[in-house]
């Protein structure tokens, strides 16, 4: 039994949110506009989510860490979702996020763009993941609908994972167009919720959409690498980057501040129905680039399997 470890979020309500956001975005973009809506149908293009939102019960769940990637991969560390819905006290929730495939499943290392409804007593679980990996044909991104070839909801080494009952409710919509500042969309979310509620941790998560413009998106190699990884460079220099193009359906989890669980701040990976996805980074084309998302602070944290042994490495 993995060691499950809990914490209460600062919930602020959504309108107090919107506001916050909004002041923030728009010293990094040319043009942010933050309300709260009704959460779009997920189930519908181009989201195509096996749940209708992203409200009821929302909480984060930071499973393992980079330490078991690097410097040198345990690749006996394996996870499923059904388990961790289990963990944070939520059977049958609805999970989106980011993490790493499973090796033993895929035979390979790759990228897990996690969105799955869990089993529950009454219903099977319901995976939408998709996968991307390095094509061993051209070295390109190949990224594909995980249920085309396996089975199960097995993930491997760390995740960053939203979760919800997948509930239709109220969201924070969150518009922002033309990047003027240095940071990255997700980057600049985080940074105003620290910058604002401080000593408070705030969580979030949910989906947003690069509607124009291209990204920078890593892909892992398919082979764990043999020499150790010790800083970030090496880390670079191991990852295979891309620039790729909108539209692209990103999961990001964020958390504003660690309150002392050696948490992963902010991950978010997309995926495309051109066949393009991976780790998001940054949007490449500043000027034209246009990010529309939804939004829903989370009210607990759960840190699930928490590497004994840590660093900072490999953490961007």
């Amino acid at each position: 039994m993995a060691k499950v470890e809990k914490f209460a979020f600062h919930v602020p309500s959504l309108e107090e949110l919107a506001g916050v956001l909004q002041k923030g975005l728009k010293e990094n973009f040319a043009d942010a506009e933050v309300s709260v809506v009704d959460c779009p149908d997920l189930t519908q293009e181009p989201f195509n989510f096996p749940a209708k939102g992203i409200c009821g019960k929302p909480r984060i769940a930071d499973v393992g860490g980079v330490p078991y990637l690097i410097p040198v991969v345990q690749k006996d560390k394996l996870y499923d979702l059904n388990t961790v819905a289990k963990d944070i006290e939520l059977p049958g929730a609805f999970i989106l996020g980011a993490g790493a495939a499973s090796s033993k499943t895929v035979g390979v290392n790759a990228e897990l763009i996690p969105i799955v409804r869990t089993k529950s007593e009454k219903k099977p679980a319901v995976n939408g993941s998709y996968i991307a990996q390095i094509n061993p044909a051209d070295k390109g991104c190949l990224l594909e609908k995980y249920s085309s070839k396996y089975t199960g909801c097995e993930f491997g080494l760390l995740a960053n994972l939203y979760a919800s009952e997948g509930q239709p409710g109220k969201v924070i919509e969150v518009k922002a167009n033309g990047r003027t500042g240095e940071l990255n969309f997700v980057s600049c979310l985080r940074q105003i919720l620290e910058k604002h509620y401080g000593e408070k941790p705030v969580g979030m998560g949910g989906t947003f959409i690069i509607e124009k413009g291209k990204a920078k998106i890593h892909v892992m190699p398919p082979e764990f690498s043999a020499c150790p990884l010790n800083t970030d460079e090496d880390v670079n220099n191991w990852l295979k980057f891309f620039e790729m193009k909108a539209p692209l359906i990103c999961q990001p989890v964020i958390v504003s501040r660690d309150p002392g669980f050696d948490l992963r701040l902010e991950h978010t990976h997309c995926f495309s129905h051109h066949g393009e996805g991976g780790h998001y980074h940054q949007d490449t084309s500043p000027d034209s680039v246009r990010y529309r998302g939804y939004l829903l602070p989370a009210e607990m944290l759960f840190r699930i399997d928490r590497p004994p042994e840590t660093h900072l490495v490999g953490r961007d």
